[in-house]
């Protein structure tokens, strides 16, 4: 099965496994990315084309890597008026491997969890509170 993904203004043909290299995404290497946009799926026997997206698909990631590109050079020139201006750049980008290809709202499957710690003294009751300020000097009134 494969899909064709729209990220970073650029369209994408992805697989199950493929390593893809994109724009610059939120998230830490091994996080799970959710690629919503999605404008194909499709097997050997049939595709589903979107208007302009497939309802209800999606693509699960998982991050590999932050990174920069290889450098590009930009080279500016004015013939005859001694005019050259030389820049370098390079874009961050990050490196997606596929995990998934989800389709008609199918649901991934959970990662597992470890249990969940409550806090210490969850069970404790809290204390009473002592007037403060105002309503110290009254509570001290009403002793007498």
């Amino acid at each position: 099965m494969y899909a064709v993904i729209k990220t970073g203004g650029k369209q994408y043909k992805v697989a199950k496994d493929d390593v893809i290299v994109v724009e610059k995404l939120a998230g830490e290497p091994g996080a799970s990315v959710d690629l919503g946009e999605v404008l194909l799926v499709g097997d050997d026997k049939a595709q589903t084309v979107g208007a302009p997206l497939v309802e209800g698909a999606s693509v699960a990631a998982e991050v590999v890597e932050q990174k920069r590109d290889k450098k590009i050079i930009v080279f500016k020139k004015k013939r005859r008026k001694n005019y050259r201006r030389k820049n370098g750049h390079r874009q961050n980008v990050t490196v997606l491997r596929i995990t998934d290809i989800l389709t008609a709202g199918a649901k991934k499957a959970p990662k597992k969890r470890a249990a969940a710690k409550k806090p210490p003294n969850a069970d404790e009751k809290p204390k009473a509170e002592t007037p403060v300020g105002d309503d110290a000097d009254a509570a001290a009134k009403n002793e007498e």
